[in-house]
């Protein structure tokens, strides 16, 4: 879609550091999101990394995005504050966020929702399956009722996060686990999706189906981009606040 401008954040350390992630996402995972996502629905992208000044997400930068793509692993910390902000309100504005896999321990997500965002894990090159249980929702468009991921990292239950707007998909794992692993919110006038899917060592995000529910999620986050100006109920300023 034509003037659909996405900004992806990928911390980019464990492409350049990380010998087996180099083989699967040589170019970063980065990289392999923008080249999809510009053949698919011909969006705009932009790529913005860890180490790079304000973290490539300036106000101007954010000015013109109408969907974040958040990409992290181990460097949840090194994200600065003003910046974590910076993002909050943007999203309380209106702009889309998607969060993938570890993405649920970055300091904007957890900021958004008011909690931990915690979950039990494990890393064993297991199979997994990703159920589609809101078939009707926009983010499942042209998804099968159920994909099977050869191999990922197993992220399971309990999760700690409020209860989402719409759960459109659910994961299991030969272990018997299971999680809330497509889920939306709204805070403010902005749409978040998180999506569990996508260790870095393993080639989830080439995946024809992972594309498409990406795709999708963009599709749908944008909207809120455009949308009538609002009081901000849902701004949170600390994960506390939102705790029984």
């Amino acid at each position: 879609m034509i003037g659909l401008n996405v900004t992806i954040w990928n911390e980019f350390e464990a492409e350049l550091e990380n010998e087996e992630v180099k083989k699967v996402y040589p170019q970063g995972i980065h990289s392999v999101i923008s080249e999809f996502l510009k053949e698919k629905i011909n969006a705009n992208t932009r790529i913005a990394t860890l180490n790079e000044p304000e973290h490539g997400l300036t106000e101007e930068v954010l000015n013109n995005t109408d969907v974040l793509i958040w990409w992290a692993h181990l460097s949840h910390d090194k994200v600065s504050d003003e910046v974590t902000e910076r993002v909050q309100h943007h999203v309380l504005q209106g702009m889309g966020l998607i969060v993938l896999h570890s993405g649920h321990h970055s300091k904007p997500f957890k900021k958004l929702i008011g909690t931990t965002g915690n979950l039990r894990w494990r890393e064993d090159d297991c199979h997994m399956r990703l159920w589609t249980i809101e078939p009707s929702h926009p983010i499942a468009k042209n998804v099968p009722m159920y994909i099977d991921i050869p191999r990922d990292e197993m992220y399971g239950e309990r999760f700690d996060i409020p209860a989402p707007d719409s759960l459109v998909f659910i994961s299991w794992f030969p272990g018997g686990e299971v999680m809330r692993s497509g889920c939306c919110f709204t805070r403010g006038v902005g749409k978040i999706f998180y999506f569990q899917p996508g260790h870095e060592t393993y080639p989830v995000y080439k995946q024809p189906e992972i594309q498409t529910i990406i795709c999708n999620a963009v599709n749908w986050a944008r909207s809120g981009r455009n949308a009538e100006a609002v009081s901000c109920i849902h701004a949170v300023d600390s994960p506390e606040s939102l705790r029984e």
